[in-house]
C-alpha cells in the first residue's frame, strides 16, 4: 500500500479521498489556487503545495507542474479525483513515464473512452446494445447536416470529449441544427479542448440507468451496483438513487453483465461506471463510460456497504478486489442530492460569495454528508458551485426518501442563492415517490419544482415582526447596560403611548423586495399583529441564532441566520429572508435595460450581431461563459445595437451593462396634406 499520494483536486472529492486515505495511513498532499488557500481540503491534507492562479488553465489543470510537485513531496500515486484530469489520457502516460501511479484506468483504456465516437465503436464489437447516430470522424457540416437527417428528430448533439451535459444540444426540427452544432462546438471546444461532434437519436423518455464496475490487475472485473439518475436538469444529474427503482433482477444482470462486458472490452483496470438509457420497453443503450469514480459513488458506498476510494487504492496498489461478484450484496436504498450555489428563480445561474451561514443536518448511519465548503468559506465563480453532496440511507426506498425529506428540512444555508428548496419541490413530488420519473421529470413537472413554498409566507412574516421586536429590545438593553445610565427610560422600547396601547411599527423587505409596514400592539408582554387573514397573538424570546416563539398557542422554534439588517428565518416550508428597512423605501422596478447586465461573473464568448444591427426583442445578442456553462443575452426590445462594452474573452463582473440597444422609436403619425 502507498506510503503518500498527492490529490490532483479540489473541494468535496479531495476531502473525501484524504478521510479514506488517513484511515488507511497514507499521508496526503493537497494542491490549492489563489482561490483555495484557505479551502477546507487544504486544512484537512497533511502538507500542501501552491499551484497558481484561480483559473483550472493556471492550477489544477497544469499536468506538469503537478507532476514536479508530486516527484518533490515524494508521493508515490496521484488520485485525479473526478473533472479536471480525471480523464485525461496524456496526463495519465505522463504519470506512468514518471513511475508515479495513476490511481484510474490506464492511459490506453482512457483513450478508448475519451472519445465518445471511437467508445461505440468499440461497444458495438463487444455486442454492447447503441443508440443509432453518427460517430465518425468527418466533422464538416455538410456531413454533420446530412447523418442528422438520415438519423432523424429529435436528435441529440453531444461534445465527443464532454460530459456533464457541457456541449450537448437537444434539436427538435432541422432549421435548428446548425445554430446547435456552432453553440455545441463552441462549448466542446472551451470545456474539453476538442470541438469533435457525434449525434444520436434521442430517447424522448428514458432513464438515465448507470452501473457501478471495478477491475483489478488480476483480470477480475465485477458490477458493484446500478443507480438511477434520470432526475437531470441540462444533462447534469441533480437527484441520484441506488439501487435503480423498478428494474427485475433479470433486467439489472443483463444491465451489469453489459457493463463488466463493456470494461472488459478496453481492459480495464480500477472504477468504472458505465452508463445506459433505459427505455420505456426494458430496452438499454449503452450512452458512455466515464473511467473515473463518479459524484455519486457515495450511494452505492451506502447500499453495499463498500468505501470505493479504498478500493481504488487497493487495486493501484496491485492488489486484487476485496469481493467476488457473488460476494457483492445490496441492502437498503440511498438518495444523493447535489446542493449547488445557484438561483433557480433565475434560470438556475450559477451563484458566488460567501457563504455566511451554514447549518448542516446530524450525521450518522442514516444521513451522510460530503463536503469541501465550511461557514464563511467563498464560492468562487471559478469552480464548479457544489456547495455539499447530501446523502441519505435506510432499509426501504420509501424510508430513505423520508430521511431525504428531513434533512432537507434540517439543510441551513445564507449568504448564497441555493436550490435546497428546488431539492426539497422534487424530494416531496408524488411521481418522484413512485419512482414513476424519466430525464424529463424536472422539464415536466417544472411549474411544481421551481419556486418558493409560500405555505408558510403570513406565518414567516409575523414570525419576523416578533423577530425584530425582540431584537430591538435585546439590542437596547445590551446599550442600557453599557450606558452610564442603565436605567434611563430613553434605552427602554416599550412603544409607550399616553392613554393607548403600546404600538411597535416594523418595516420589512421580503425576497421579493416587497415593503411590509406592521404595527403591533403590545399586551401585557405580547403582541397582536392584525393581518388580512386573521390576527396573530405573539410572544416569544431570543437565544443564539434561535427564536422561541409562541403563536396563538403553538410554541415553535425557529433557526435564524442574521447579518446586518438581513436576516433569514428557516421554517419547516423552506427558509424565508427579510431586511429590517429603518426608512421607508420606495420600491423599484427593474428596468429593461438591466437584461442587457452580466447575470454573473464570466467571460464573454462571441458577440451574435454587430453593432448597428437592427434586433428583435428575443433576439440572442451575446454569448457569455460562466462555470463551464454557455449563457445569451437577449434583446428585451426591438432596437438597434449602439455598442458592445466587452470583445471576446474578456473577463465581465455579474451587473457589468455589457451592450446597448436603443429601442425602436414609434413611427410618426403621418399628417394632413
Amino acid at each position: 500500500m502507498f506510503t503518500k499520494i498527492l490529490i490532483a483536486n479540489r473541494g468535496e472529492i479531495a476531502c473525501r479521498i484524504i478521510v479514506t486515505a488517513q484511515r488507511l495511513g497514507i499521508r496526503t498532499v493537497a494542491l490549492f489556487s489563489d482561490a483555495d488557500q484557505e479551502a477546507r481540503h487544504v486544512a484537512m491534507a497533511d502538507e500542501s503545495f501552491y499551484l497558481g492562479g484561480s483559473a483550472p488553465s493556471e492550477s489544477y489543470l497544469n499536468a506538469e507542474l503537478i507532476l514536479n510537485i508530486a516527484k518533490q513531496a515524494g508521493a508515490q500515486a496521484i488520485h485525479p479525483g473526478y473533472g479536471f484530469l480525471s480523464e485525461n489520457a496524456e496526463f495519465a502516460r505522463q504519470c506512468e513515464a514518471a513511475g508515479i501511479v495513476f490511481i484510474g484506468p490506464g492511459s490506453a483504456a482512457i483513450d478508448a473512452m475519451g472519445s465518445k465516437s471511437a467508445a461505440k465503436a468499440i461497444m458495438a464489437k463487444a455486442k454492447v446494445p447503441l443508440v443509432p447516430g453518427y460517430h465518425g470522424d468527418d466533422q464538416t457540416d455538410a456531413t454533420l447536416l446530412a447523418s442528422a437527417k438520415d438519423i432523424g428528430f429529435p436528435l441529440l448533439i453531444k461534445a465527443a470529449y464532454g460530459g456533464g451535459g457541457k456541449g450537448m444540444r437537444i434539436v427538435e426540427q432541422a432549421s435548428d441544427l446548425q445554430d446547435a452544432i456552432n453553440s455545441a462546438r463552441r462549448e466542446a471546444s472551451s470545456s474539453f479542448g476538442n470541438n469533435k461532434l457525434l449525434i444520436e437519436r434521442y430517447l424522448r423518455q428514458p432513464r438515465h440507468v448507470e452501473v457501478q464496475v471495478f477491475a483489478d490487475t488480476f483480470g477480475n472485473t465485477i458490477y458493484l451496483s446500478d443507480r438511477d439518475c434520470s432526475i437531470q436538469r441540462r444533462h447534469q444529474k441533480v437527484v441520484e438513487e441506488a439501487p435503480a427503482p423498478g428494474l427485475s433482477d433479470r433486467l439489472r444482470a443483463q444491465m451489469g453483465e453489459a457493463a463488466v462486458a463493456a470494461a472488459k472490452a478496453i481492459d480495464y483496470v480500477g472504477a468504472g461506471t458505465v452508463e445506459f438509457l433505459l427505455d420505456g420497453d426494458g430496452s438499454f443503450y449503452f450512452m458512455e463510460m466515464n473511467t473515473r469514480l463518479q459524484v455519486e459513488h457515495p450511494v452505492t458506498e451506502m447500499v453495499t456497504g463498500q468505501d470505493l476510494v479504498k478500493w481504488q487504492l487497493l487495486v493501484a496498489s496491485g492488489q486484487p478486489l476485496p469481493l467476488a461478484q457473488d460476494e457483492v450484496r445490496i441492502y437498503g436504498h440511498a438518495f444523493e442530492a447535489r446542493i449547488y450555489a445557484e438561483d433557480p428563480l433565475n434560470h438556475f445561474l450559477p451563484a458566488s460569495g460567501k457563504l455566511n451561514f451554514l447549518r448542516e443536518p446530524e450525521q450518522s448511519q442514516y444521513v451522510r454528508i460530503d463536503s469541501g465548503i465550511r461557514e464563511n468559506d467563498v464560492i468562487s465563480n471559478f469552480y464548479d458551485p457544489m456547495i455539499a453532496k447530501l446523502i441519505v440511507w435506510d432499509e426501504s426506498r420509501p424510508r430513505a426518501l423520508q430521511r431525504l425529506i428531513h434533512a432537507l428540512e434540517s439543510y441551513q444555508i445564507c449568504g448564497v442563492k441555493h436550490n435546497i428548496e428546488f431539492l426539497a419541490n422534487i424530494a416531496e413530488h408524488p411521481a418522484f415517490a413512485a419512482a414513476d420519473f424519466s430525464t424529463d421529470f424536472i422539464e415536466r413537472y417544472s411549474e411544481s419544482l421551481i419556486g418558493t413554498n409560500n405555505s408558510e409566507a403570513d406565518l414567516a412574516l409575523a414570525f419576523a415582526a416578533l423577530y425584530q421586536i425582540l431584537a430591538r429590545k435585546a439590542h437596547a438593553k445590551a446599550q442600557c447596560i453599557n450606558s452610564s445610565d442603565p436605567h434611563s427610560p430613553w434605552g427602554q422600547i416599550s412603544g409607550f403611548r399616553l392613554n393607548t396601547p403600546s404600538l411597535h411599527h416594523v418595516a420589512l423587505l421580503n425576497d421579493q423586495q416587497q415593503l411590509q409596514q406592521l404595527c403591533l400592539v403590545e399586551q401585557q408582554g405580547n403582541y397582536v399583529l392584525p393581518m388580512a387573514e386573521q390576527h396573530w397573538q405573539l410572544g416569544g424570546a431570543l437565544k443564539p441564532e434561535l427564536l422561541l416563539a409562541e403563536v396563538n398557542g403553538h410554541k415553535s422554534k425557529i433557526p435564524v441566520s442574521q447579518v446586518g439588517d438581513d436576516f433569514t428565518l428557516f421554517l419547516a416550508s423552506g427558509s424565508y429572508h427579510f431586511t429590517a428597512v429603518q426608512h421607508q423605501v420606495p420600491e423599484e422596478q427593474a428596468s429593461h435595460e438591466d437584461k442587457l447586465k452580466a447575470p454573473m461573473n464570466g467571460t464573454v464568448v462571441t458577440h451574435l450581431v454587430n453593432v448597428g444591427d437592427s434586433v428583435s426583442a428575443g433576439q440572442g445578442l451575446l454569448v457569455m461563459e460562466a462555470m463551464k456553462m454557455e449563457y445569451t443575452i437577449e434583446a428585451p426590445f426591438d432596437g438597434t445595437v449602439s455598442a458592445f462594452f466587452f470583445n471576446a474573452g474578456e473577463l465581465v463582473t455579474d451587473g457589468s451593462v455589457l451592450l446597448e440597444v436603443e429601442p425602436t422609436s414609434l413611427s410618426p403619425e403621418p399628417q394632413e396634406s
